[in-house]
């Protein structure tokens, strides 16, 4: 198992609602903590400068204020992740449209047999960003469910799961070095890992509604 990078990521419906009332500083803020590192992220991916990709972020949050008043959000249609996707990229080929000539840095290797990049990041079957943005999305989401089991366990336990899940450290030397008998971090770590299991999919849930 992997230590995710970046913020947590947590779609609420109920966040969407209070967007879309277009008048709550406090929601555009959380709206900011939970997205903007994926956008960021993202958009350097692509092949963004730092400042290109922190314009992307802020284009897109108002992209996404102008639109969510007139959203009827139905899952069935287009999930949230889609919606969000779709956006985050046209304000990276509106980045991509704005250099000069020759200037900044290119996304991806040139392919000659290829089409240009403008045109392969329109392409919504594009599967190179939209890769990333997968992978990006679940990386989000086990940070956020990382966190919400970091609140409901206790901290030498979570400490046990840590050093057993992310540093790979074998039992013997977990138990050693914290003064625990091995049986105590066989169930520990059975115990947050199955529970963390529970948050990653009731976190799927609500982030694909």
């Amino acid at each position: 198992m992997k230590l995710p990078h970046g913020s947590s990521l947590e779609t609420r419906l109920s966040l969407l609602k209070r967007l879309q009332s277009g008048d709550d500083p406090q929601s555009w803020q959380e709206f900011y903590r939970v997205y903007g590192g994926l956008i960021r992220f993202f958009a350097t991916k692509a092949g963004l400068t730092p400042d290109e990709a922190e314009e992307v972020v802020q284009e897109t949050a108002i992209g996404a204020a102008r639109r969510l008043p007139e959203l009827v959000y139905d899952p069935k249609v287009c999930r949230f992740k889609t919606w969000l996707l779709n956006l985050t990229r046209w304000r990276i080929i509106d980045q991509i449209r704005r250099r000069p000539p020759h200037g900044g840095a290119t996304p991806f290797p040139a392919d000659p047999a290829r089409t240009s990049t403008i045109e392969r990041l329109a392409d919504p079957a594009g599967l190179a960003l939209d890769t990333v943005w997968d992978q990006e999305w679940e990386h989000h989401l086990l940070a956020a469910a990382i966190q919400r089991v970091k609140r409901k366990v206790n901290p030498e336990h979570y400490q046990i799961f840590h050093l057993c899940a992310f540093k790979d450290w074998p039992v013997k030397k977990v138990a050693h070095e914290l003064g625990v008998s091995a049986g105590q971090v066989y169930l520990v770590k059975h115990r947050i890992a199955a529970l963390l299991k529970r948050e990653v999919k009731t976190l799927e849930k609500k982030m694909n509604r």
